[in-house]
């Protein structure tokens, strides 16, 4: 987890820097506009992870995906289920068919979790959204978010001890974080 973190540290802060959060978050508009993107995002690349193989090495995969609780967030904020279907996907992804660059690849949205612990106490405030209404994303596992993050990093740290498995999972992960920013922000500046 450290070598990723330091790995991925100068995309991650461009990411956070081309986000403007608070523009994004300033209406309920931006918002959901915010929300269809990731959900484009998160379609593609949940889409792309071998959950079987990933399964097997992080027993609570399946309760880590984001895309159902972006599903949940934009129906209750009166996007219809049928209208979801038909946003656009990104298809601009990294490769993630091996399970360390899927722990690099999950890392981003494993990381967002505790992002989202900030950004949930903004988004009640300015949009009365929480996570029954329009902010499971942000609150995703609500008080277990440390313990959560804990595990996913046990889990990552006992696949990843090679220098080959950790270099796929670092170049996953970054890759990641540059597919993301260039899907919500568009190219770097």
């Amino acid at each position: 987890m450290a070598c990723l973190r330091r790995a991925t540290w100068p995309a991650h802060q461009r990411l956070e820097k081309r986000l403007d959060v608070r523009s994004r978050f300033a209406t309920l508009g931006a918002y959901v506009e915010h929300l269809r993107g990731l959900w484009g995002f998160c379609a593609g690349l949940e889409a792309r992870i071998p959950a079987a193989t990933i399964g097997a090495l992080l027993a609570d995969y399946p309760a880590r995906r984001k895309l159902p609780l972006l599903t949940r967030d934009l129906e209750s904020l009166g996007i219809p289920a049928a209208e979801l279907g038909g946003l656009p996907r990104c298809t601009a992804l990294p490769d993630c068919t091996d399970a360390a660059a899927a722990f690099g690849c999950l890392y981003v949205f494993e990381g967002a979790t505790l992002g989202g612990q900030t950004l949930l106490p903004l988004v009640a405030a300015r949009l009365g959204c929480d996570a029954a209404r329009g902010a499971a994303f942000l609150a995703s596992y609500g008080d277990a978010v440390g313990a959560m993050w804990q595990r996913f990093g046990a889990a990552l740290d006992a696949f990843c001890v090679d220098r080959e498995r950790r270099a796929s999972a670092e170049e996953a992960a970054t890759a990641t974080f540059a597919a993301l920013e260039a899907w919500l922000c568009g190219q770097p500046a």
